[in-house]
């Protein structure tokens, strides 16, 4: 049966390791790219590196396939992810320090174990609601102990923002699950839906970007290594690999790497109580994943 697959640990593990790294610094090249640019000049510039990314992949292959199911979907996705869900994020991100933010979006795969129970069927186990209370419980201990060490409170708009992008991502996700259509081809319609779309609001909000050195690279920082190469990466990853759920483990590193990084680029103190309440946050995403893992 696997006789036409080759597995490959040692590269699954490199692939994996490769992405997890990566993704662990888009916290802080949020914050530093927000201190150059506007929410939509950020989103604009990563949009459109993302774009060409996907744009030079479909044509170097030679290979693109849209099911008839999907026509109308992918394009509608477009505006679910990247469009709708960067700029929620981004304007997260600029409300709330990093080391709250980043830990409040990681809480998307609750949001996805939440909406699978009414889209997908999916019957509430009683692990999967201690993995969802858990995880929430994290984000609460994580907002009061951030209230009691800032001389500050915590920017409401920003929490609710915050919450509300791991919302958009779950929906992308399951909607994206039942496609039948190529997946590059997939992310290539998406991100050429949302291009239009990231123009006209930065048109019409702080307008273009300046193509200096700082606001460029952050743009490809942003839209190479968030949106595009790293999902590659991970997709290599999981290809590769004949135990897809060994290496879906890695993602748990990703957060706290992301703290430490956070810590010594952008200067956010990382108490114990912080990294106490992603330990909560991560513990309780596991739960809920080995829950669905073993459903399925």
């Amino acid at each position: 049966m696997n006789s036409t697959h080759t597995y490959n640990e040692r590269e699954a593990i490199a692939y994996g390791i490769s992405a997890v790294l990566l993704w662990s610094t888009v916290a802080t090249a949020f914050k530093l790219g927000l201190e150059y640019l506007a929410i939509e000049q950020l989103l604009f510039l990563g949009i459109c590196f993302s774009w060409l990314f996907f744009s030079f992949l479909i044509l170097g292959r030679g290979k693109f396939f849209i099911d008839k199911k999907d026509r109308v979907i992918a394009p509608l996705l477009g505006m679910v992810n990247p469009f709708a869900y960067y700029l929620i994020l981004f304007s997260a991100y600029e409300r709330l320090p990093a080391h709250i933010a980043q830990p409040i979006n990681y809480t998307w795969a609750i949001t996805l174990a939440l909406l699978s129970i009414p889209i997908l069927r999916e019957p509430l186990t009683l692990r999967t609601g201690i993995g969802i209370a858990l995880s929430y419980l994290g984000v609460a201990v994580l907002l009061y102990f951030s209230n009691v060490q800032n001389t500050g409170p915590i920017d409401a708009l920003g929490v609710c923002l915050a919450l509300l992008s791991t919302l958009f991502w779950a929906l992308y996700w399951l909607t994206s699950k039942k496609s039948q259509s190529d997946p590059l081809s997939m992310m290539f319609v998406a991100f050429s839906t949302a291009l239009p779309f990231s123009l006209i609001v930065c048109l019409y909000g702080p307008g273009l970007p300046e193509l200096n050195t700082p606001h460029l690279l952050f743009g490809a920082w942003v839209g190479l290594i968030e949106m595009g190469m790293t999902y590659l990466l991970w997709q290599k990853a999981i290809s590769r690999s004949a135990n897809t759920g060994r290496i879906a483990q890695l993602i748990f590193l990703s957060p706290f790497i992301s703290l430490v990084l956070i810590h010594f680029f952008l200067g956010e103190n990382i108490s114990f109580s912080i990294i106490f309440s992603l330990s909560i946050i991560v513990i309780g995403t596991w739960v809920t994943q080995k829950d669905s893992s073993s459903a399925s």
